[in-house]
């Protein structure tokens, strides 16, 4: 996604603790994801939580965040660790891993 002057293309990459596994959470984060008009990926971690890594408007970043300690997900979000860095590229589309 190109950047501009007022919507910086960003990467929040977000480890989701909770009740994430096995409940549809990864598909409803991409839906939201995709909604948003951000690229990245959902994955399962080994330690039962779910890594969520967005490229996009900064602005789009920070909704999908909203949406991730909203409630309205499927199982339940306990805490969510986030890092903020700049954008890689390379991401054409949001899919589950």
């Amino acid at each position: 996604m190109p950047s501009t002057a007022d919507q910086p293309t960003v990467r929040l990459t977000a480890w989701v603790h909770g009740y994430v596994q096995g409940v549809g959470f990864r598909w409803w984060t991409r839906s939201r994801a995709l909604e948003l008009g951000l690229v990245g990926f959902a994955r399962n971690t080994q330690d039962g939580r779910v890594e969520v890594v967005a490229e996009g408007a900064k602005a789009e970043c920070e909704r999908l965040l909203v949406l991730l300690r909203g409630g309205s997900s499927p199982g339940r979000v306990d805490t969510i660790v986030e890092r903020w860095s700049e954008a890689r590229g390379g991401l054409n589309s949001f899919v589950e891993r």
